[in-house]
């Protein structure tokens, strides 16, 4: 079920303007839902760069908020106040800067993903499906990030680049679940714990991204169903590129023909929700058949207020996170301070008190270390 521009419409191409200056493009989504594959099949595509997922751009964008209104506070005594600095003329320039210095790093880039081909045999750049470029006469004026997480800061996303363009790549929860509980990213932790968390976690983020689809509209956030993506992949660059207005290439297609960045799902494996919260199995699956269907999506009436009022509720806390961890620290001394009193008064108990404490010190020292 393609979702998005009309096909219809792509003899119509020619007629439309081409966004070549400052205007990324960001793949969001759940993660596990081929967010990676797409942002290389797009990399192909003689005028976008592929990048490797950012994850700074989000938390860069509550900054600048709290930046603005830190140089804004006392009105016209204020240096921004003073100067006439207006908060979207502000995030406009460090856009800008933003979108500059990535175009710029394009040699690097190409150089870097040369060697980590010759010195990686599992590199996805020693694949001739996967370049940074094709060819040095490519014009490469626009870049491409697959960041995950950015389905939580559209909003901010959108004040840095407002040109910026956004593909919802959206993909069957049980297929993301099953992921998700056999992925580690670098073979470190796991993505997710269990199966409340992976449920959780795909609610959160395609939630977020079918609200900016109904605040922005399909001309700046185009909803792509990962099985169309997979099973009628021409068609659906055909009507993706005509949304980010570039004329289609076939290279676009190469990447699908591998797998990278896969989970290792035992094939008996069954996702089924049976271990997890049974509202979450139910909301997601709600909320994907809302979204599968020809219907709205379930946010109705959203406004792009609302995303303001999520986005500046995100900016208060990455602000007085901080605070939070003092105040932490004073509840725990705090405690630590009761038990050393309750061993005290049990004195036949001293050793486990003794021990836990022992523990807890060389912990702290630990992390005071780090």
């Amino acid at each position: 079920m393609l979702l998005g521009a009309p096909l219809a419409s792509i003899d119509c191409m020619e007629q439309r303007p081409f966004l070549t200056v400052n205007s990324p493009i960001f793949v969001v989504g759940s993660p596990r839902s081929g967010t990676s594959i797409l942002t290389w099949c797009l990399g192909q595509h003689s005028n976008i760069l592929a990048q490797e997922e950012s994850d700074w751009l989000g938390r860069f964008s509550l900054d600048i908020q709290a930046a603005y209104e830190s140089g804004s506070r006392r009105g016209d005594r204020s240096q921004f106040g003073s100067l006439g600095v207006q908060r979207d003329d502000f995030f406009l320039c460090l856009g800008r800067a933003v979108n500059d210095l990535i175009l710029s790093q394009r040699q690097e880039l190409t150089r870097i993903a040369h060697e980590q081909a010759l010195a990686n045999p599992n590199s996805p750049h020693i694949l001739p499906a996967f370049q940074t470029e094709r060819a040095a006469s490519d014009p490469k004026q626009r870049w491409v990030d697959g960041t995950p997480e950015y389905s939580f800061y559209i909003y901010g996303l959108r004040k840095l680049f407002p040109n910026a363009l956004f593909i919802h790549l959206l993909r069957d929860v049980t297929s993301v679940v099953r992921s998700m509980l056999h992925f580690s990213p670098g073979g470190q932790n796991p993505l997710v714990e269990n199966e409340s968390q992976a449920y959780d976690y795909w609610l959160r983020t395609v939630r977020a991204c079918a609200r900016a689809e109904r605040v922005y509209g399909p001309e700046i956030v185009y909803r792509v169903c990962y099985s169309d993506l997979i099973e009628q992949p021409e068609t659906v660059f055909r009507s993706l590129l005509l949304f980010l207005r570039e004329p289609y290439e076939p290279a676009c297609l190469e990447p699908l023909q591998n797998r990278i960045n896969s989970s290792n799902v035992p094939p008996e494996f069954d996702a089924g929700g049976t271990q997890a919260d049974s509202q979450l199995v139910e909301e997601a699956g709600n909320l994907e058949r809302e979204l599968l269907s020809d219907s709205k999506p379930l946010v109705e009436g959203a406004a792009e207020s609302e995303l303001e009022k999520e986005f500046m509720k995100m900016v208060f806390h990455n602000q007085n996170v901080n605070s939070y961890y003092r105040k932490a620290l004073v509840r725990i001394s705090k405690l630590e301070k009761e038990i050393e009193a309750l061993r005290d008064a049990h004195p036949t108990r001293r050793a486990p008190w003794i021990n836990w404490m022992r523990g807890r010190k060389a912990g702290a020292v630990g992390v005071a270390r780090d």
